[in-house]
Order: C-alpha cells, then structure tokens, then sequence
C-alpha cells in the first residue's frame, strides 16, 4: 500500500511539472489529500479513533522498512509542494501550505534520529495506545465485531515488531534510560499478568454487544474473541513483559540526558526545536526559565505574606504539602470538586470567547493500571460518536493531589484550555482534514497555560491558596525550562532535577518524581508550555497597545484559536493581521 501512496506522490511531483495551467490550489489539495491517505495507512489506530472507515481490521507496520518508506513518502510530499506556486496561492492556501510545510519539514527532521526505537514514555507508549484504543472501536455491527477481531489477530506480530524495534534501540545505545525504568515496569505487566481472556480488557467490547446483533452471532463472535485474547493477545503481552524486564531494563543506558545517546546533541536540538516551534538554544531556554522562575517566586512570597504565615519558603511549601485540609478524603470528593470548578468555570466563557464549541466535556478519575505514574491531570479528547473529552484527574494517593491545584488544573485541561481549544479546532469549516487533526506543543500547551492565567480575569480562583496554586503550577512550567535542558544538555542528575522542583514550588514529592521521569522521558516535550504562553501573552499585549479602547479580548481569543494549532512564527502572522484588519476598520 505505501508503495501505492508514494507512486501517487511522484506522480503528483511529474504532474506539477508538466500542466502548468493546473490550478495551483487544486493540486495543493490533491497533495493534502495523498498526504492524509497516506497518514491513515501509517496509523489505522488513529484512523478509528477519528472516525475514518476502512482501518478497523489493521495494525500499524512499524518495521524499519516501513519508517524508512514513510521518510521517502514524506520527502516526496515536500518536494512536490515546493513544486507549487506559493504565491498563485489565496491568503487562506497560503495558510495550509506553510502549516503543512512546517508539519512535513518536523517530520524529516525527526525522523533522521529513528525515533521509533524508543516506542513508549514514562506514562504512555504502544502497549497502553492498543488498550486505550478499545474504546474506540465501532461495535453497532456484526461487521464491526469482525474487524476489531481481525486486527487483534495481528497484535502479536505487531509487538514483536515492537520488541525488534526496542531491541535495536538498545543495541544502538538508544533507550530509554535505566534509572527510570522501575517505574514504567507496571504498565507493561499490567495486561501480561490477566490470566483468564474474559477479564481482559480486550474482550469488554465483545462481552457488552447491542441487542441488534442476533444471539448466535453474538455466541459465534464471543467464541471467536476469546480464542484470539487468550491465544495471540494475552502471550503477546507477556512477550513483551519478559522482555521489558529480562532485556529492556538489565541493558537499557545508564546514562540520564538526551545528549548521552549517540548523535545526541543535535537529537535534542531537534526535539527543542520541535516542540518550541523557533530557534532557541538550549542554552537560552534555561536562561530565560531562571529568570521566570525569579519573578514567579516573588509573588509567591507576596501572598505569603499576605496570609500572615509565619515562616519561610520552604516552611510554607511544607504546611501545603501535608495539612488535610486541603486534601480530599475520598477519590470522588476530588472527582466532584473537579466537577464543580469546571462548570463554575463554563458559566464565565461567554465573557472571554465569541465562538465556543459543540462538543461537551467530562471529569473522569485515570484508570487505576496507571495512575501510580501517571500526571496529575490530562486532556483526553472526544471520540466521535462515542463520547466526549475528558478531564482526566489522577485520584491515586490523594494525600498527593492537593485542592488548591485543581482550579488551575481544571482550567488547563478542560476549558477555556485544552478541551475549548481541541474541540474549536476540529469544528473548523472548509479546511484539510490535517489542519482539523493538527496538534502542535507549543500552541497547544501554551494555549492550556495561558488559560490557567485567564482563571485571574474569569474569578476562579477563590482564596490566597489558590492563587498560590496557579503560581505553584506556573512555576511548574517555568521550572521545566529549567529542568528539561538541565537533565538533557547540561548533565544534570534527577536528584538535582528533583531538588529544584522541591525548593521552587508546591508540587507534592509524589508530583515531582512522577513529573520528572516524564522530562526524563521525553526529552524537550516540557518546554512547550512556557515557551507557548510567553508568545501567546506578548501577542495579546502588542494588540492591548496596538488597539487601546479597541481591543476586545473576545476577538483576540477568536484570532488565536480559528486556525486550531500553529507554530509559534504562523500565529504571530495571524496576530498581526488582526491587528491591522482591526486598526483599519
């Protein structure tokens, strides 16, 4: 099939040479169109996530000869859109065209460092996307039954792709690294240690079918199913269970920053490049993250003194950290406290946003199997036809999970942050579908920080403390600056790593080590919130002085958000041509 894809694409390459009156839009188009065919053959997972028909039955190939096909394919897209007149273009293609030029050129680049040789991170990976991935399958059709059967018939070749590819990884000295590996462990047990197929969680979709099905093709299916959970799912799990724990983790590196692995200076320069979306230094980035963790860190103070504590820094992080009272007591008192601010929170939108979204969201507890090395909260996004996104809340070890956080964390990962801006994004009209499913870091997270900062303008937060929690989880971010080129550039150790985090802020110590593997893990992942945010808050503050008694939040809100996710440079574009288009009316 991928042969099929990049045939198209040379043939779209000779195409544009030779009709030169081709619409030069028309052939964008074309292009969009062979890329995103391409797209759904790499990833059927994400195919039935989106609600894509003709994926139910597959599983990605994710040999090195398949990435090394996908790198061809992508040089061809991008040679053939350099092929097309730019400037032939209207304003809104132009649009398209340097997004997806941006999403190509990342793509390239990343893939010179073979990243697939390390397929998971300290809180997610293949194996948990495959769990995860259950709920998303269609099931109103015998058919549907079929498909999901067919493609978990191909999970064990899928996995043992997987265990060549990590093995490569270690053979390479490119792995994870081992001193975080403990804690990854359970995930990879989690579904190897299911004894009997009818627990698993692979056969719940089989187990709860519609009525509309007949009983003997439910009996028929339900067979079917728990042969291929017990006999092919289930083993491939444990395969890769054993060789997590008697391979992965006895040979892994044992070295801790990106820049350790071979070629590692220029992968995580890459990575900081990616997920900033400009050209910065690792260097730079800590500097600028020490200077925001300064300022930070002097309005923390203020509201210590203004609660009247008696004590200093460290003394007051240490009563946040364990009085009860501002703990739940139960995993639902924190899930209806979740609840509670979100809608508090919904009601103040309309003041900040002319165009909301139709999708709804909810507040859902992460799954026990890993909550224990799990974030404190995520965005899960809605599946289509199913449900709707998700504010997922970490309710394992509660006396980790404090209260006054949960206003700022609510905002962030539900609305006005990752839920309005995600849902807004697929809703847009008259665009490539690669626009609608377009995620990048430094709009996304930086758009979900900005939004804990609009909580000051919308009234959310309510006392000294939640105050002192945003800023708690501000100086989180600017912290990860700090951190993230502190461990991979700067040879940082995670006791420092972890030490920073326990003398700056008032992450609990569950919090920082969970946090820390995950920078560990992810190597410049972390910078993209406080990078985001800063361009976001510099952006709004050029139009207030622009604007003056012109500005109108709501329309500043609109123009950052009616494109979904764009680098950094693009959403300065759209700014700015806001601006002027305002000025001039």
């Amino acid at each position: 099939m991928h042969r099929i894809v990049l045939g198209l694409v040379i043939w779209f390459a000779a195409s544009f040479i030779n009709v030169s009156v081709a619409d030069e839009a028309e052939k964008l188009h074309a292009l969009f169109d062979a890329e995103w065919s391409s797209r759904l053959e790499r990833n059927p997972l994400n195919a039935t996530a989106i609600g894509a028909k003709g994926y139910d039955h597959r599983l990605p190939d994710v040999s090195p000869a398949a990435y090394a096909q996908f790198l061809a394919e992508d040089r061809a897209f991008l040679a053939s859109l350099r092929a097309i007149d730019r400037s032939a273009l209207g304003g809104d293609e132009q649009v398209n065209y340097d997004i997806f030029a941006y999403l190509l050129d990342a793509r390239i680049a990343g893939a010179a460092y073979k990243p697939w040789r390390i397929p998971f991170l300290s809180d997610s990976g293949f194996h948990l996307a495959l769990a995860s991935s259950v709920e998303t399958v269609p099931t109103s059709s015998v058919a549907n039954y079929e498909a999901y059967i067919e493609r978990l018939q191909k999970v064990g070749n899928y996995f043992d792709q997987q265990i060549a590819n990590m093995q490569q990884g270690l053979d390479d000295g490119f792995s994870m690294p081992r001193d975080i590996l403990p804690k990854i462990a359970p995930s990879f047990a989690a579904h190897a240690d299911v004894k009997n197929a009818k627990d698993s969680a692979f056969y719940k979709p089989v187990a709860q079918m519609p009525d509309s099905i007949a009983p003997a093709d439910k009996e028929q299916l339900r067979m079917k199913a728990l042969k291929v959970v017990g006999e092919i799912v289930l083993p491939a799990y444990r395969r890769l269970n054993k060789f997590f724990k008697q391979a992965y983790m006895t040979t892994a590196r044992s070295t801790l920053g990106a820049i350790k692995m071979p070629n590692g200076e220029a992968y995580y320069a890459d990575r900081v490049k990616f997920y900033t979306t400009i050209d910065i230094t690792p260097e730079q980035v800590h500097a600028l993250g020490k200077a925001e963790v300064k300022r930070i860190l002097d309005e923390m103070n203020a509201i210590i003194k203004e609660v009247g504590f008696k004590g200093d820094f460290s003394a007051f992080l240490e009563f946040l950290r364990t009085d009860p009272q501002f703990y739940a007591d139960t995993p639902k008192d924190l899930l209806k406290e979740a609840a509670w601010i979100s809608k508090r929170i919904d009601e103040k939108l309309p003041a900040l946003f002319n165009k909301l979204p139709r999708t709804p969201y909810g507040v859902r507890a992460v799954p026990d199997e890993i909550a224990p090395n799990y974030t404190t909260g995520r965005y899960w996004r809605a599946i289509p036809g199913k449900r709707g996104g998700l504010f997922m809340v970490n309710t394992y070890a509660l006396d980790k999970r404090p209260l006054y956080s949960l206003a700022a964390l609510a905002l962030h990962e539900g609305v006005p942050g990752h839920h309005l801006q995600n849902a807004l994004a697929k809703e847009i009209q008259n665009v490539p579908d690669f626009r609608r499913n377009l995620y990048v870091n430094a709009f996304g997270e930086g758009w979900g920080l900005y939004s804990e900062k609009l909580g000051i303008e919308m009234g959310i937060y309510e006392t000294p403390y939640e105050h002192f929690g945003r800023l708690s989880y501000e100086m989180w971010r600017a912290g990860r600056l700090v951190v993230d080129t502190g461990i991979h550039a700067m040879g940082w150790s995670r006791d420092e790593a972890v030490a920073f985090f326990m003398k700056n802020s008032a992450l609990s110590v569950h919090n920082i080590n969970t946090e820390v593997d995950r920078y560990i893990s992810w190597p410049g992942q972390a910078l993209a919130y406080k990078m985001g945010e800063l361009k976001i808050l510099e952006l709004r503050a050029r139009a207030e002085e622009a604007l003056g008694q012109a500005f109108d939040v709501r329309m500043f809100h609109d123009a950052v958000l009616e494109n979904g996710t764009l680098p950094l440079s693009l959403l300065e574009d759209k700014i700015d041509a806001y601006i002027e288009k305002t000025v001039s009316n």
